[in-house]
């Protein structure tokens, strides 16, 4: 019989946001003509983008915070910040930002957020649910259809939500919409199936996710580990990094009695920037749902062009604050990415 262990499995996205650009010898927008004789190329420039949370010891966080106060550097080499905003207020040019005043990162409370009293919510987000109808769920399916169903409801701001379900295959029950109501109706019409495929379907998930622009959020609502996908955890993990997708993993106590995949979830959470939550109960998993609500409205969402780098592999993404009165806060964002080929689009004889 299935261990009766309702995993709840969170993804945050803000993705690595791509700009076909021309070369940075050629202003935005401008077309470069081919001159009798030479090649002409236009390459793709990425646009990083990283989500950041600050925090301190207790878990609450410090906003206000500028441009001035971040340094962001790939491979050791440091970058110039080109957009900068926090939580769901609208993003802004680094310069812009910084010309608005500085930050107040003291320790008084106009400095912090409680993370225990913020009603902060997945502002602006593209929430795609996809939640487990595997044999495992036998047992407590309709418990985790209301879980789900409050979850939705919860999201009272301007998200569009998305609800796929999976066991062997991918069911998309509701596509990216508005309307609530249609979300619901898709979480009702589930039942349970076959043997579960997690990573098969997150596969999926995160490749429907990465054709919306904007803050992105997947949801893996789980009972039990993976029995038939093709694909990795490891390549689902250097996926959402790739793609600055913040993971998120709730789940009961009983999942932690599967070593394997508990440290599965904590690593792949941990290296895109994301948390694990291990909840003794019920109450302890709407404690975590409003925790991430909380977190994703307090994230700082940096970008920038990288800087030349012949790394054509796996690249490193550190982020730090600077001054005295940030010393003592805790940063977390994804560990890095790896950036898509170079290739050639244009040719002149």
């Amino acid at each position: 019989m299935a261990k009766q262990c309702l995993l709840l499995f969170v993804i945050v996205s803000v993705s690595l946001a791509s700009s076909s650009a021309q070369s940075p010898a050629t202003p935005s927008g401008a077309t470069q003509e081919p001159q009798q004789g030479k090649n002409v190329f236009r390459v793709d420039v990425d646009l990083v983008q990283v989500n950041v949370a600050v925090t301190d010891g207790h878990g609450h966080y410090l906003t206000g915070l500028r441009p001035s106060n971040f340094v962001v550097s790939e491979d050791g080499i440091a970058e110039k910040i080109a957009t900068f905003g926090e939580g769901s207020e609208p993003q802004q040019v680094a310069d812009v930002a910084q010309a608005q005043g500085g930050s107040k990162p003291a320790s008084s409370p106009e400095g912090t957020s409680d993370a225990a009293g913020s009603n902060s919510v997945l502002s602006g987000a593209n929430v795609f649910i996809l939640f487990d109808t595997s044999n495992y769920m036998y047992r407590g399916f309709a418990i985790a259809q209301d879980a789900i169903a409050d979850f939705v409801r919860s999201l009272d701001g301007p998200e569009r939500v998305a609800f796929y379900a999976y066991s062997r295959d991918l069911y998309r029950g509701a596509t990216l919409t508005a309307d609530r109501s249609q979300v619901l109706r898709g979480v009702r019409s589930t039942v349970a199936g076959d043997e579960p495929a997690l990573y098969n379907a997150l596969l999926l998930t995160l490749k429907d996710a990465v054709q919306f622009s904007g803050r992105k959020v997947i949801v893996v609502f789980s009972n039990g580990p993976d029995r038939a996908s093709m694909v990795t955890p490891e390549d689902i993990g250097e996926l959402a990094q790739s793609q600055g997708i913040p993971i998120y993993v709730i789940s009961t106590r009983e999942a932690k009695q599967d070593p394997i995949s508990t440290a599965v979830f904590q690593r792949m959470s941990a290296a895109t920037g994301g948390e694990a939550f291990f909840a003794k109960s019920w109450k302890d998993q709407q404690r975590a749902f409003a925790a991430i609500r909380r977190d994703v409205g307090h994230l700082y969402t940096i970008t920038y062009y990288p800087q030349p780098n012949s790394n054509r592999g796996w690249r490193t993404i550190k982020v730090k604050l600077v001054g005295d009165a940030t010393r003592k806060f805790h940063v977390r964002t994804r560990s890095g990415y790896r950036p898509k080929p170079a290739h050639a689009v244009g040719f002149a004889p």
